[in-house]
């Protein structure tokens, strides 16, 4: 026996009516995603440097800077530490050396804070 028709019918799948369903959920949703990832800025800063993510508020003091500069290294120093002593050989002296190269920093940091501290009177 011949059918006329393959089985199941060659049909779109989505409806026309569908399909605008579906493209209204699809602006809806570009829409929404970038509004909360892609937000226009209020108004444009002249002083930001395209392309800048992040940015030290104007008037901080030294001290501020040099007291977080040494926290930073710190944390740093003891993340590449851990690293260090999971790896093995070669790996193992790149992240030591690092970890020194982080060391040193905060010892200058530290002495630089030091130096701040004492210029300004108690």
């Amino acid at each position: 026996m011949f059918k006329a028709t393959p089985n199941p019918p060659d049909t779109d799948p989505t409806s026309p009516r569908k399909k605008t369903k579906t493209q209204k959920l699809d602006e809806a949703a570009e829409r929404a995603l970038d509004y909360y990832l892609n937000p226009k800025p209020d108004k444009p800063e002249a002083d930001a440097a395209a392309g800048q993510l992040f940015t030290v508020v104007n008037g901080v003091d030294t001290e501020t800077l040099l007291a977080n500069l040494s926290e930073n290294l710190a944390s740093a120093n003891a993340m590449v530490s851990d690293l260090a002593f999971d790896l093995e050989g070669p790996r193992r002296h790149i992240a030591l050396g690092i970890q020194q190269l982080i060391e040193l920093s905060a010892m200058l940091a530290n002495r630089a804070l030091d130096n701040v501290e004492a210029r300004q009177p108690t």
